[in-house]
């Protein structure tokens, strides 16, 4: 006589949410693995229904629902936005969402000044690249802000460095030339170009590559030798072709990084 099988058992579902100035970046884990993430422009004046709205859009295109995710995340650098998505969790997940801040539980020692000033993501940052390389690394995160983040031999946040994002300098430079045109990104064919938006395109990204490399050799010296770089953020790819020093890029490294902190704050 056989036995009906058992129905397996399926893991929770957890939302991870990363706010940045320009964009905002989630997706779904189901333990180790992510199943979907999205990025969509970053709205400031989203409240709590319109996130709950652009959320449940997309997760009914993957076939989830509201009440398949079990816990949520959030790191956020626009404060007026955290508090949108945390009403968001209560009202359609079900649940409280949790936030990256003081008093979460990291699993590393912070060796910074003054731990609040830390930029939610920047400290993500930091829990993933401890989790993959141990130490010593450093996180390059493109953004609106481009942020060295630095995990010593020690396994320890020990801070880090910030610039100005390659779209920042970018939009500088064409407000304030009154004879130069607005330039989309996009990788310059050769350093001697043709024409102005070719040479816009080779200053501005083989420059910013430059200042990249000239900023993490100082950091070797500093650590005293050589260390793991990857590199983060929407606008990684277009830049790191053109750099020495960084090894690798990994576009999903803070949402791993939230889905670390999450399981380490589980009840």
């Amino acid at each position: 006589m056989q036995h009906p099988r058992a129905a397996p058992i399926i893991p929770a579902m957890l939302l991870v949410v990363d706010v940045g100035n320009t964009q905002t970046h989630f997706g779904t884990f189901r333990g180790e693995e992510l199943l979907e993430h999205w990025r969509f422009a970053t709205v400031r004046e989203s409240t709590a229904d319109q996130l709950g709205a652009a959320l449940g859009n997309l997760l009914e295109l993957r076939g989830v629902s509201f009440k398949d995710l079990s816990g949520s995340i959030i790191s956020s650098t626009v404060p007026h936005l955290e508090p949108e998505w945390t009403a968001m969790a209560k009202r359609y997940l079900g649940h409280e969402m949790l936030v990256v801040g003081p008093g979460l539980k990291t699993g590393m020692a912070i060796r910074y000044d003054n731990p609040r000033e830390i930029g939610a993501d920047r400290l993500v940052n930091a829990v993933a690249l401890r989790a993959r390389f141990g130490g010593p690394a450093v996180c390059v995160d493109f953004g609106t802000a481009t942020t060295f983040d630095v995990v010593s031999a020690a396994g320890e946040y020990i801070g880090g460095s910030l610039m100005t994002g390659i779209e920042i300098s970018l939009d500088a430079l064409t407000e304030r030339g009154a004879r130069l045109p607005k330039v989309e990104l996009a990788p310059p064919k050769n350093v001697i170009a043709k024409n102005t938006i070719d040479a816009i395109r080779s200053g501005v990204v083989y420059g910013y590559a430059g200042a990249i490399d000239a900023i993490l050799r100082r950091l070797f010296d500093e650590l005293g030798g050589h260390a793991d770089v990857i590199a983060t953020g929407g606008l990684s790819s277009l830049v790191v072709p053109f750099t020495e020093e960084i090894d690798e890029v990994d576009d999903l490294l803070t949402l791993t990084g939230l889905r670390l902190i999450q399981e380490m704050n589980a009840e």
